[in-house]
């Protein structure tokens, strides 16, 4: 009989919570059921695998995320749209480094599930770029750009890669600052 309270959607949150202390790549079975207080095989009640888990920790940390973009975003338009969500990005990120991890593969052509969460992430990324009057294409490159650099920066800066004397998020703005002028460069 299952744990009463644990149910599919409980373990794939407290699987998010401690991929966030743990590493996405360090999330174990073994380690969620100690987590939760059920034995191992309990777990596969409510998860069929590691993999399942991994995938529902990866839709809701897409959802997750594209929802902490879309509140920094709303009533924002252009350059301070952009600074909104980078730093929302940025801040999130941090803040949950294993769900973060779990944010970044593509998802597959057959994953619906998958693909609309990381359809709306990026929908809110267009979105705040539709102010800088790209066309498609060239919105598509500059939503490509924009989550490259951030990505860059912050997975730098949470293995620790910034050991010069300068703040970090002096430099964090600058990039987006650059990445803005870029876009601004762009208009016709």
């Amino acid at each position: 009989m299952p744990r009463a309270g644990l149910d599919a959607a409980a373990v794939v949150a407290a699987g998010a919570a401690l991929a966030d202390e743990v590493g996405f790549a360090g999330l174990t079975m073994g380690l969620l059921a100690e987590r939760v207080g059920v034995r191992t095989p309990s777990l596969y009640k409510h998860i069929d695998s590691l993999e399942a888990l991994r995938h529902g920790i990866s839709v809701q940390a897409k959802r997750e995320l594209g929802n902490t973009l879309a509140r920094a975003a709303a009533g924002r338009s252009g350059p301070d749209a952009v600074h909104a969500i980078a730093d929302a990005y940025r801040r999130w990120a941090l803040d949950h480094p294993g769900r973060y991890v779990a944010t970044v593969r593509a998802p597959a052509a057959d994953d619906e599930e998958d693909r609309s969460a990381s359809d709306e992430a990026l929908q809110i990324l267009l979105d705040v770029l539709s102010g800088f009057g790209l066309s498609d294409a060239r919105a598509i490159d500059a939503a490509r750009t924009l989550r490259s650099a951030l990505h860059g920066f912050v997975s730098l800066e949470s293995a620790g890669g910034f050991g010069l004397p300068r703040e970090v998020s002096r430099s964090y703005r600058f990039l987006v600052d650059t990445l803005i002028a870029g876009l601004r460069s762009d208009q016709p």
